[in-house]
């Protein structure tokens, strides 16, 4: 967690809280804030007990640990815990990372609008109509059109956006596509939209959002909702050495974003989504040194947090963390409990605390503010910085429920599958232990008193003389494994069914039926993917492009490049990444065969296609292939030696008449001629030495007779 480094946004502020009050006490003034808070986190806090039992059932169940709730009978000598559960979540979290990080990027596209404002969707200039046409003395150059003294002209210039510096000086630039061969065409929102996807992708990956979003998706698998944080601004060190050897390091603002454990997560209870919460606390827990650390950053209150140090370490466990941390419950927790507060505080609650409100608060009912509370000290207050508004959290169901604020996890929906399975296991395990000895039964009176009556190899009994009957008797438990053991394989197939993940989808062997051939199980695991692909959706609108959109807007607040500007959205491409790469590249594949038409080939976009290939092919498209203009350098040059081919045979035509040997390229030798080439008559032949006076004469096609030949003896 990267608490220490995180910053808001450096934004106006119209309510910053300074670090020195008015009043000798420095909390005196806030303390309406102070109740209002602390009411609003014991009911967030009282409202989340249900959810961690539950979430501690899911890690205990993880985990293969009984609860203490937990009664065994006084038969039952096993304890065995057969740990499905951990192998379900672990698949699922499987296929929610290669999703996420299929062909090593993000799943997260920008693309222009349906009708893009600002930037124009396509411009084209024809250099032909360019020539032939008159320049006029107000309109666009070239275009024939004249304006009236007191007319005015929008300059298409102003809508060419990413590409205004690259046509700059280009008479005849119109909007919209061009219409003949030789125009040309280009989409300033594309690119645009692209170079705003690249910015994007580079920003997570210098963040490490890699990292956390892997951490995301295991709690979203094994608790049933994941929690991401951001984008905040921070200041990201990059190493550097002067030439004289000394560490300079630089020091670049860049977007961060970073996963909060769901046990540290308070939302609004009486919410169903974060769109919908007033608001939400995370719980950090910091130590002496990170509580400092605090008051380098922005708003932060010195002074409190010194009183705050001062009062010592307030953390307070609560009763599933011993669980978590499987280690002893004690007391002596040597760090500080800082609650972090995003939502609403009433412009009222401000006025009673003795604040100066801003004037552009004035007639405002409420703010959205964060707060920074510790040892029952404000330690910060600023408004939201972010805009549009919006709570910095992004918190992601595995399964949704649409009647509570946080999902349904995989381990709970196998949770009765799981205490069936243990069950039967165990019972299959105390009956093998019984029915692999020997009950035995002994007729005393008929031994001599005062033997051992222990049972060892070699044992001797002494018997009584005379004593009829048989003194010692072994009597086999029945063995009743096999009948648990097939229970338990029938709580296996419930485990799959309730969970939406086969066993065959995460490595059982012995599969049968159409799942012995390479087609059928193929066939298996496309139709186990349709229980993975809710997930995916999930992750999409709630992770993806949430996180997308935040970073899109971070940079068109706080990123003056105005080749990243445009009217663009973005799409997660979460759903598409979980089709086969196999399976898109051959449907590719098809579909470029049949625009190969030339009929049909003006209607497909053969460049979309051949970066898709590459792309389902798990290769880089910006490497393998070519932007427009490359590509028509490429076919000039193709077009070239094309033609430089066609002079050389049209060269080597000419020259056939010449005599043998004038042409050097003649394999033949014959100069362009026909006699004298072929191959030499083989045996049964006409003309072949060999031949006997039988052979000599050959039938022709009609039925006549070749007159002889002469034989050279």
């Amino acid at each position: 967690m990267a608490d220490n480094e995180e910053l808001i946004p450096e934004t106006d502020e119209a309510l910053v809280l300074d670090s020195k009050s008015e009043e000798d006490d420095g909390d005196v003034t806030v303390r309406s804030i102070l109740d209002m808070i602390a009411s609003k986190w014991t009911k967030a806090s009282d409202a989340r007990i249900y959810d961690e039992k539950r979430w501690l059932t899911a890690y205990q169940n993880y985990r293969g640990v009984y609860s203490d709730e937990m009664q065994f009978t006084e038969s039952e000598k096993s304890r065995v815990f057969v740990k499905v559960t951990k192998t379900k979540v672990l698949a699922a979290y499987g296929q929610i990372t290669d999703v996420l990080f299929a062909n090593n990027s993000f799943p997260l596209s920008v693309d222009p609008t349906e009708l893009p404002e600002k930037v124009a969707e396509a411009v084209h200039f024809d250099q032909q109509q360019q020539q032939a046409a008159p320049t006029s003395p107000y309109g666009f150059p070239g275009d024939g059109t004249e304006l009236q003294p007191g007319d005015t002209l929008n300059s298409i210039m102003d809508r060419l956006g990413p590409i205004a510096g690259d046509l700059e000086g280009v008479e005849g630039v119109k909007e919209g596509a061009g219409a003949t061969p030789s125009s040309a065409t280009f989409f300033p929102a594309m690119v645009a939209a692209k170079k705003m996807e690249k910015k994007i992708k580079d920003q997570l990956e210098e963040s490490n959002a890699s990292k956390h979003l892997r951490s995301t998706a295991f709690e979203m698998s094994l608790f049933g909702t994941g929690i991401m944080k951001g984008p905040f601004a921070t200041d990201k060190e990059y190493p550097n050495w002067t030439d004289e050897g000394d560490y300079d390091p630089l020091f670049k603002l860049v977007p961060q974003v970073s996963n909060v454990s769901i046990w540290d997560f308070y939302p609004d209870p009486d919410a169903t989504r974060v769109d919908d919460a007033q608001y939400v606390f995370e719980r950090h827990r910091l130590n002496r040194s990170q509580l400092r650390g605090l008051k380098k950053r922005p708003h932060f209150r010195e002074d409190a947090i010194e009183e705050c140090i001062e009062m010592g370490e307030n953390f307070n466990r609560e009763y599933w963390e011993d669980t978590l941390k499987d280690y002893q419950q004690y007391t002596d927790i040597n760090r500080f409990e800082v609650l972090e507060y995003w939502g609403i505080i009433e412009v009222a609650d401000l006025e009673e605390s003795g604040m100066e409100i801003p004037s552009e608060l004035e007639g405002m009912e409420e703010v959205h503010a964060n707060a920074w509370v510790c040892n029952n000290k404000l330690i910060r207050l600023v408004m939201n910085p972010f805009k549009p508004m919006r709570i910095p959290y992004m918190a992601v169901p595995y399964e949704h429920n649409p009647y509570s604020f946080f999902g349904v996890g995989l381990a709970e929906n196998m949770e009765d599958t799981q205490v069936l399975m243990n069950g039967f296991m165990r019972m299959a395990v105390d009956n093998a232990v019984l029915s692999g000895n020997l009950l035995i039964e002994i007729d005393e009176t008929n031994l001599v008193p005062g033997q051992d009556m222990s049972i060892y190899p070699g044992k001797v009994f002494r018997r009584q003389s005379g004593a009829p009957g048989q003194a010692i008797f072994g009597t086999k438990f029945p063995n009743v494994a096999g009948e648990n053991l097939q229970l338990f394989d029938k709580a296996r197939q419930l485990a799959d069914e309730s969970t939406g993940l086969p066993s065959f989808a995460h490595g059982q062997t012995g599969v049968t039926g159409v799942g012995r051939t390479a087609s059928g199980i193929s066939m298996l695991m496309n139709a186990a993917s349709g229980g993975i692909k809710t997930v995916i959706k999930n992750i999409d609108d709630y992770l993806l492009r949430p996180l997308g959109e935040g970073l899109f807007q971070f940079n068109m607040q706080f990123d003056f490049d105005n080749e990243i500007k445009g009217d663009l959205e973005v799409k997660a491409r979460g759903t598409e990444s979980l089709m086969a790469n196999e399976v898109r590249s051959q449907r590719l594949m098809q579909f470029l065969q049949i625009t190969s038409n030339p009929m049909l080939a003006p209607f497909s976009k053969t460049s979309y296609i051949i970066r898709e290939i590459a792309k389902s092919l798990e290769l880089d498209p910006e490497k393998v292939t070519n932007n427009m203009e490359e590509a028509q350098r490429q076919a000039a040059l193709i077009a070239q030696a094309g033609g430089m081919q066609a002079q050389a045979e049209a060269v080597g035509e000419q020259q056939q008449g010449a005599p043998a040997g004038a042409n050097p390229l003649d394999p033949t030798g014959a100069g362009g001629g026909t006699i004298g080439t072929g191959v030499a008559p083989g045996p049964n032949e006409p003309g072949f030495s060999g031949n006997g006076p039988q052979n000599t004469q050959q039938p022709q096609a009609n039925g006549q007779q070749q007159p002889p030949m002469a034989i050279v003896q």
